[in-house]
């Protein structure tokens, strides 16, 4: 039988993984899909030495790879947004399928890229977009499709673990790990998408749609990054017996879907508090199977390349079978995609971390109290620090459920004390229940 002819566009991290793997598995990816894969073409700007490319016909200009008629499956690994858009789009054009591990191209254009591909009836898969080597975008798709799902959390960046591990472990403070995290490779030069949580908002924008079958709507995602986190913090979260992650956090309200990525308060002994390092973890409830958990690498040549060539294998599979007989592109077919509204961060309901710094003075507790009690906020917990006399005393407090709408009201009456100083920190909870 004739090989599947794959042309590969970028030579980076995971294109030269994904070139490794087709080579050096080559043997037992044939017995998989049944026929021979074979690299046919590469696009790429530079060479890579991470990879053996010798025999394989290399152009300089990647969109070339998209347009070459030899080839059955381009796989975009080239990253960014614009050019890999029309690349894709090119290769879509021309009757290519297409396998990409590019988060931020299908959370903000997939909507149309879907379409297209549904147009000409090609597929695309994108499995190492999310989470690297962990195959759980085929589990939500897939695996778990009997089930109504109630919330997906999971830890989907591993820069953002990473530095809060390091802080917890080892009493750092942010600056400290998050330049270590950039020698060792681990976050950029501009850290912003990793730390500020656009990163992990991409995925979630992902893992939501296959999830709820909603269309892909990353500009609804609140999104909170983790830099003004402290020791303090940390410190205190343990005290009250939670730890604190940076989650992406999708979940069906049944009046909206709620989505979501903040660093979060969650019990130390939910399984995900003990996810550490690089490190990803994806929770998963749903009605019939209850909770489960996917853990793994989230990054790198290897976990991703592996990602990305499961998908090029699953799509070598399934090229004889027509177009409206194979998986949908969202687990759900476009037509009966669902309206369901995602919801504005201040109709979430959670309980609350605060932390707040106040002088040292009689009745600064009550006001503080009394103020929590006219928005129907109750303390679940709280303590303060030991200071030296007239020292500001810094107060941790722990909050039942309460509407978000109602704690910012609160804390905007409590931020205008006299006795209040500073700004007040405030995190959101999440047990994670199932």
């Amino acid at each position: 039988m004739n090989p599947v002819k794959v042309g590969i566009a970028g030579l980076g991290t995971v294109g030269s993984g994904a070139v490794n793997i087709l080579r050096s598995n080559a043997d037992e990816i044939a017995r998989r899909v049944g026929r021979p894969i074979e690299i046919a073409h590469i696009g790429a700007r530079r060479d890579n030495p991470a990879c053996d490319i010798s025999g394989i016909r290399v152009s300089r200009d990647v969109m070339e790879v998209a347009r070459d008629p030899q080839i059955d499956i381009v796989v975009e690994l080239i990253g960014g947004t614009s050019t890999a858009r029309e690349l894709v789009l090119t290769a879509i054009a021309n009757g290519k399928h297409v396998v990409t591990a590019n988060k931020a191209l299908i959370a903000e254009h997939g909507n149309e890229i879907f379409s297209a591909a549904h147009a000409k009836g090609v597929d695309v898969a994108f499995e190492a977009a999310v989470a690297g080597g962990v195959p759980i975008l085929k589990a939500l798709g897939e695996g778990l499709a009997a089930n109504r799902i109630k919330w997906v959390a999971g830890i989907i960046n591993g820069t953002g673990n990473f530095i809060l591990t390091e802080m917890r472990d080892k009493g750092r403070d942010f600056a400290d790990v998050l330049k270590e995290a950039q020698q060792l490779g681990y976050a950029e030069a501009d850290p912003t998408f990793d730390v500020e949580g656009i990163d992990a908002a991409h995925k979630l924008t992902i893992l939501a749609s296959i999830a709820f079958g909603i269309p892909l709507q990353f500009s609804r995602v609140y999104t909170e990054g983790i830099s003004r986190l402290t020791r303090e913090d940390i410190a205190a979260a343990e005290q009250f017996g939670y730890r604190i992650k940076h989650l992406g956090i999708a979940k069906d309200t049944g009046s909206g879907i709620e989505l979501r990525v903040h660093p979060t308060l969650i019990p130390q002994e939910v399984l995900l508090a003990s996810v550490n390092g690089v490190m990803n973890a994806v929770m998963v409830d749903g009605d019939a199977v209850g909770p489960t958990l996917f853990y793994g690498a989230g990054a790198g040549a290897g976990p991703t390349g592996s990602a990305v060539v499961a998908d090029i294998i699953e799509m070598g599979r399934s090229l004889t079978i027509d177009h409206e007989h194979r998986v949908p592109y969202l687990g759900f077919h476009t037509d009966v995609l669902s309206d369901h509204p995602v919801l504005p961060i201040d109709g979430v309901v959670c309980p609350f971390y605060i932390r707040l710094l106040v002088q040292d003075r009689t009745g600064v507790l009550a006001d503080i109290t009394r103020i929590l009690s006219q928005h129907s906020i109750s303390i679940e917990a709280m303590f303060q620090r030991d200071v030296d006399d007239n020292e500001p005393v810094p107060i941790m407090l722990m909050t039942h459920s309460v509407l978000e709408r109602d704690m910012n009201e609160a804390l905007a009456e409590i931020a205008a004390l006299d006795t209040v100083l500073g700004d007040i920190v405030r995190i959101r909870v999440e047990l994670l229940k199932a």
